[in-house]
Formats: structure tokens, sequence, C-alpha cells
């Protein structure tokens, strides 16, 4: 509850004590980070939202026909545990728009959807507003407010900065008003061409572990050291499953799949894989990159003590280690909090995001793999992290970058591929690729046809 002032809805004062109440005023709101319960079904998360009774099947068809009407295609059977972090958004959008809000607040929405889905997605927060409902939208993205916002509110360090529109404003100004100056630019030297290779994939698969789940068929992919590939690719066309496979997560049977300079690891798992100097920053941050109840100090140990034994030793933590490692993160890439040492669930999404990928650069690693590095953060962060992954390559390092974001694809990669229904295209040079041909390349115009594939 605010600690001062006053809410007003419609000209009155009110108390919003709950959810529940917010919902019942006709407020509805997109979270960055999920409320989704991940062993229920997309309609049955649906459900829980929706007031009075429900009949499964007859919602199902609902959420089929909204689904469609809004551009956000979904399952209504599919199990939210096997769904990409891209797909389970499309759930909390979808949700809360069959609520037919009279406010409709997003933090963050279109962090995890393609181009493509953004677009469809403006469409329809454009039509809302048309038909008379408020749309507060939050966001780092700024081509986005400039595109779809009417008016801006700047808050830094959580006091209001300015207020303009953004029509009239570039994203350079918006940025400097957001960030206090300057955008660090991203500087990338060329990879050398002559640098070994650091990390493989040869002809990697992977069953797919549920009904919705995606396999993996035979991925080839050399990445040398220098260089910085991304994997391009739709939301749950298998960059979950191929991050399972590299990281170890997943181990599998074939051990020579998967290679770090030279040695095989494809049947041992993530710890044995760190200590062969590889890291991996995966793309949910709250919950699998890092433990909501912890401290960020022990959230280090959890992914460090594999190869820093002096985290813990003889069965003992060394926490003056875990919070001298903790605070040089912090520091270095400007992790704002409330408290020394906070709990990973009480930071903001993008400070919990430049904790999660920091904590992992701090290492330095021969070998390392991300998966949607600035999901939610601001502007000038993305610029450090995005400028910290082309220096490790540099350095020697071999870095793999999954993303949806295409603009940070241009701006970080040396080679890029696309993954579709589970197949890996060759990597390409950044240079020859353009986002026509990515976006062709999504839509499988890569892939190999399979006797299933050509049957169905």
């Amino acid at each position: 509850q605010p600690t001062s002032g006053t809410i007003r809805w419609k000209g009155q004062d009110v108390v919003i004590s709950n959810p529940n109440v917010a919902r019942k005023l006709g407020i509805g709101m997109v979270f960055q980070h999920f409320s989704l319960f991940e062993a229920l079904t997309v309609v049955e998360n649906i459900a829980l939202a929706m007031p009075g009774k429900f009949d499964l099947d007859a919602l199902s068809k609902k959420v089929e026909f909204y689904s469609e009407e809004y551009g956000l295609p979904l399952n209504p059977r599919a199990t939210v545990a096997d769904l990409s972090v891209g797909e389970r958004q499309r759930i909390e959008i979808l949700r809360c728009l069959m609520q037919e809000p009279k406010l409709l607040i997003l933090d963050e929405p279109t962090a995890v959807l393609t181009p493509q889905e953004a677009d469809l997605l403006f469409l329809t927060l454009r039509l809302l507003a048309s038909e008379g409902c408020s749309v507060l939208y939050i966001s780092h993205r700024l081509e986005e407010v400039k595109r779809l916002c009417h008016w801006a509110t700047i808050l830094r360090h959580g006091k209001v900065v300015a207020s303009c529109d953004p029509r009239e404003e570039t994203a350079a100004s918006l940025a400097r008003l957001m960030v206090g100056g300057d955008i660090h630019t991203v500087h990338a030297a060329k990879a050398p061409r002559d640098g070994a290779v650091r990390f493989s994939l040869k002809n990697a698969s992977l069953e797919a572990d549920g009904p919705f789940a995606v396999e993996l068929k035979n991925i080839n992919l050399e990445v040398r050291g220098g260089e910085v590939i991304a994997i391009a690719g739709v939301a749950g066309n298998g960059q979950s499953e191929l991050f399972d496979a590299i990281s170890g997560e997943r181990p599998l049977s074939n051990g020579n799949a998967v290679l770090i300079d030279g040695a095989s690891c494809g049947a041992i798992g993530v710890t044995a894989r760190r200590r062969m100097g590889a890291a991996f920053v995966p793309e949910e941050r709250l919950g699998h990159g890092a433990v909501p109840a912890f401290p960020l100090s022990e959230n280090v140990v959890l992914t460090r003590h594999s190869d820093d034994a002096s985290l813990a030793e003889n069965g003992l933590l060394n926490r003056g280690k875990a919070n001298s490692i903790s605070d040089r993160v912090i520091k270095t890439y400007d992790v704002r909090m409330g408290k020394h040492d906070p709990e990973a669930r009480s930071l903001s999404g993008g400070n919990l995001q430049k904790f999660v990928v920091g904590r992992e650069l701090d290492r330095q690693p021969k070998v390392l793999v991300v998966n949607q590095p600035t999901w939610g953060v601001d502007a000038g962060a993305a610029a450090t992290i995005r400028q910290a992954l082309i220096d490790l390559a540099r350095s020697g390092s071999a870095v793999v970058v999954i993303s949806q974001d295409l603009d940070e694809i241009f701006e970080l990669a040396d080679r890029i591929a696309v993954i579709s229904r589970g197949q890996l295209s060759e990597a390409h040079p950044a240079h020859e690729m353009t986002a026509e041909k990515i976006g062709l390349m999504m839509a499988g115009s890569h892939e190999k046809e399979t006797p299933h594939a050509a049957h169905s």
C-alpha cells in the first residue's frame, strides 16, 4: 500500500487492498515475472483469473478464439511447465485481455515476444485504446514507446525526472533522460578468423521430454574462440531444449555430441561442464537462474562453487568470499537494490538480470552460453551487458547467445544461425544476413524434410 498520497479511480479516491479488488474495478495487469501455476494447463491458469463458475471446454474454445483474434497462438490444453518464456508471456497477456479491463497495465510485455508478435500486440493495444481502454505501458524499449504511446513519464532511481510526448523525442534523448547521461555505444572489433574451435555440437539430438516439448534433430555448430554466435528463432522452436542440451541440464546419450576444447562432455551434467570452464545463463532468471528466497551472495555460491574450491571447502561456505564476488558483480553491472545482500526476489527484473549475467561473466569462462541476455533491462544496462559479451569473446572465449531480439543479434553477432522446429541452420556471417532472411529461416526455410514431416 502507498505510504503517502492517494489513488483516484474515475475521479474517486479508492483503496485497492488486493489484486481481486483491482480486477473488480476494471484494472488488469500483465506482470514482467509471470504469475502462472506451472503444473496447470493454459486454460486452467486463465480460468483461475476469471470471475464466477467456469466450464473448461467452453473456456478452451473462448481461449482459442481470443488467441486467434489477438494473434497470440496458444494451445489451451498445453501444460505451462512445457512452454517457453515467450509462450508464457502470451498467456499473461491473453488472460488479461479476456477480462476486458478498463485500465490495462503492461510491464515489459514484448521482452520475450518476436518482432512480429510485438506488432500484433501493438495493433491490439491501439484497438483497445480506440474503444476507450486506458493503457499504461512500462518499457525500456524506447522505439516501442515512440511508436505506441501518446505520453511518457520517465523514472530514475524511483523519482519522476521528466514527462514528454515521446513522438517528439528521439530514442537517444529518451535514453539520456532515463539513465541520466549518454548511452554507451557497443563497439565490436572484428573476430579473429583463425581462432581454435572451443565449443562444438556434432549431430546432437534430444528427444522431446513432454507432449509440448520440441525434439532436437542433428544439431551441428562450431564456435571459435574470439567470436559471438547468435541463435535466432521464434519462441517455442527448441531454444529451451537446445540450452538444456548445451548446459548439461539434460545430458545426451552420445558424449561426443558436445565438445568443450575438444573434450567430450555430452553425457555429463552441468556442474562437470562448469569445471571444464563453461558458464550458462538461462532465460528464466527467477527460479532458474536464481533461487528467489536466497540472498545474492548465496546465489553466487550455487553456480560458482564447482570451479572455485575456496567458496565451499570441507562442506563449509566461505561467506566472505561469496560476499566479495557478489559486491564486485553489483558494482560492475550497477545492480540497484534496497539493502545489502537482498533476496533475489526483491530485485526488479532488470536488476536481477544484470546480476545473473554478471555473475557468470565475472568468471571469465572459456565458453559462455546465454539465453535472452538483456530481457527486461534498460538501454544503458543492455549496452553494458552486450559490450561485456563481445569483450569476453575477443579475449579468446567462445560465446553463444540465444535471443529473439533481432536488434540485439545484429549488434552482437559475428555469425547468426536460426532454430526452427528443433533444427538449426548453418551459421552465416552477420553481414550477409537481413531481418527478412532471418524471418524466412524462422519460418523453416532451412529445415530438412523428414519422413514424419512429409507425412504430416
